[in-house]
């Protein structure tokens, strides 16, 4: 292997790994979330405002184990199941059809963890969301409801895709560029309306919501602002007619792969690449 190796944006050299082996071995009763933590503080790994990037550093762990680099403790399944299973699944509701007039003004929530209204959207995108629910890094989500209290969809955000030939194309960057660039880009993971919902022009308009002040919430929690979204519309299920119409630019495709296809194997239905750029 040729050192160093580049893993999550981070140049790791061998004497690197041969430390974390070390280390590990030296703590076989700490979780996986324990020792992405304590790594997190040896390596000072935190984002602008002092929070330690601990979700980070344990995905970068499982990097490191994928590539058969270090051994991770077993996870624990027990406890993951039980996380799940909290996630009950929501309420049958009537048809809500509806002029977007009618609804006005929308409510735009900003979601914090272990409120009631996360796991409203926790069970809104695990059992209505085609792609199920799934964080990946820094990230922020959007609970919608309109003037009478009822909810209308879900928006989430959440860390870039390391490498997207369509976008780094059109953003003009190189490799020092793209990891310079990937901490003012946040990618829509998830975009949920609910599936009773039918109001024409609510995509658009709450895309043009999250727009409006994402950067700014985006700042408050991790201490830096954004320059771009991105998003990635699946070819033949989606048309991307609301992101179009929230002036979203598609500049491209995808190959056909994903985010976990590290030894080019996987195939996947290629997406139509969307940007949008912030204003400051």
């Amino acid at each position: 292997m040729q050192w160093p190796i580049t893993c999550q944006g981070r140049s790791v050299k061998k004497e690197d790994v041969e430390f974390l082996r070390l280390w590990i071995g030296e703590h076989p009763q700490w979780s996986r979330r324990r020792l992405a933590a304590e790594l997190c503080l040896k390596w000072q790994w935190s984002n602008a405002l002092g929070v330690l990037k601990d979700f980070a550093a344990r995905s970068f762990l499982m990097k490191l184990e994928a590539q058969g680099l270090i051994t991770l403790p077993a996870v624990k399944t027990q406890h993951r199941s039980s996380v799940r299973q909290r996630v009950d699944a929501p309420e049958k509701r009537e048809p809500l059809v509806s002029a977007l007039a009618g609804l006005l003004p929308v409510q735009f929530m900003l979601v914090a963890p272990g409120t009631p209204e996360a796991n409203l959207c926790a069970s809104y995108l695990t059992h209505q969301h085609y792609l199920g629910l799934r964080v990946v890094g820094e990230n922020i989500r959007y609970l919608a409801r309109d003037r009478f209290g009822r909810d209308l969809g879900v928006l989430l955000f959440g860390a870039p895709a390391w490498r997207c030939a369509a976008r780094d194309g059109f953003l003009g960057w190189d490799e020092t560029g793209r990891k310079e660039g990937l901490v003012g880009l946040a990618n829509n993971t998830r975009f949920l309306i609910l599936p009773h919902v039918r109001v024409p022009h609510l995509a658009s308009h709450l895309l043009g919501a999250a727009a409006r002040r994402i950067n700014g919430d985006w700042q408050a929690k991790y201490g830096h602002g954004l320059r771009w979204l991105e998003t990635f519309v699946e070819i033949g299920r989606f048309a991307g007619t609301c992101y179009k119409a929230a002036n979203w630019q598609c500049v491209g495709a995808t190959r056909g792969r994903s985010r976990q296809d590290r030894e080019h194997t996987l195939s996947v239905p290629p997406k139509a690449v969307y940007l949008y750029r912030l204003r400051s």
